[in-house]
């Protein structure tokens, strides 16, 4: 029985490689495409905040979101994302004060505030899309996430597209950009498994 046991296992571990590459090389591809156009709404993810300061990763993010709308391509923002429990503020809460600083009229900011993990922003977002009868959106993160988003987002039932922003530290720092890479296989492969639920810590937690 040790040779066919053998073969198995060998079968098996190249499937799982295969699969891996496959996943790696969907997420790069993803994130090199910017569908950048008009929409009822654009969606920035939320990242690590400090204290109503966002960090270099949400930041760049909003910098993204915020020039997009400046173009004209969504009459609205939607900003996203709770807090973690020694947090002071919501992410959405820090996205909302920079985005109105940077140009951004109040009245043209929605907002989502309890998600902890991209799933819950998503179906934060699909509430808010519903209840103004919003049907189509540009979602703005970071490379390496938008395969996620979009995925999460279309499950939802949502008409959306991806704008990756081009500055993320994420995506600019080699090593960072292969932890993100991981961190998204990852949290694919949890999604799928759970039949399209997932409890993850937040996406953005540790990226400053």
């Amino acid at each position: 029985m040790t040779r066919p046991l053998l073969q198995l296992l060998v079968v098996a571990l190249a499937g799982f490689v295969l699969l891996l590459a496959y996943a790696i090389y969907r997420i790069a591809a993803q994130g090199d495409i910017d569908e950048a156009r008009h929409a009822d709404a654009i969606v920035v993810l939320g990242a690590a905040q400090f204290n109503g300061q966002p960090g270099g990763v949400f930041e760049a993010r909003l910098q993204h979101a915020v020039d997009l709308w400046k173009e004209g391509l969504a009459p609205y923002l939607i900003v996203t994302g709770g807090k973690l429990p020694d947090d002071r503020t919501t992410e959405a809460a820090t996205a909302r004060a920079w985005a109105i600083a940077n140009g951004v009229p109040e009245e043209a900011i929605l907002g989502e505030d309890r998600g902890r993990n991209t799933l819950e922003s998503l179906e934060g977002v699909a509430a808010i899309l519903r209840s103004h009868e919003l049907h189509s959106v540009l979602f703005v993160s970071d490379r390496t996430h938008m395969l996620r988003v979009l995925r999460m987002a279309s499950d939802l039932g949502m008409a959306a597209w991806g704008s990756p922003t081009p500055t993320s530290p994420t995506d600019l720092e080699t090593d960072r950009r292969w932890r993100s890479i991981a961190h998204e296989v990852a949290g694919l492969a949890a999604y799928y498994v759970g039949g399209g639920r997932l409890i993850e810590d937040s996406a953005t937690a540790s990226s400053p």
